[in-house]
């Protein structure tokens, strides 16, 4: 519901792209991550490995961060 699983791509620690589990895909900020988004996004099988990681990550942990949930 409200948990989001968030993969952030860096280099030079400037965050070029980022996968965000409520947006479904990956956001480019430079060029370059454009780029890179567009060819991620391309994989599907890869995206729903990602969509999954809030399930798996997310969802499996919550209990060790908030144990009132």
């Amino acid at each position: 519901k409200d948990i989001q699983y968030i993969r952030s791509a860096f280099y030079n620690k400037l965050e070029f792209a980022r996968f965000d589990s409520n947006v479904g895909k990956y956001v480019g900020y430079t060029e370059y991550g454009v780029k890179q988004a567009n060819y991620w996004n391309s994989d599907t099988s890869y995206i729903s490995g990602l969509k999954a990681q809030r399930e798996g990550y997310c969802q499996h942990n919550i209990g060790n961060w908030y144990p009132n949930m």
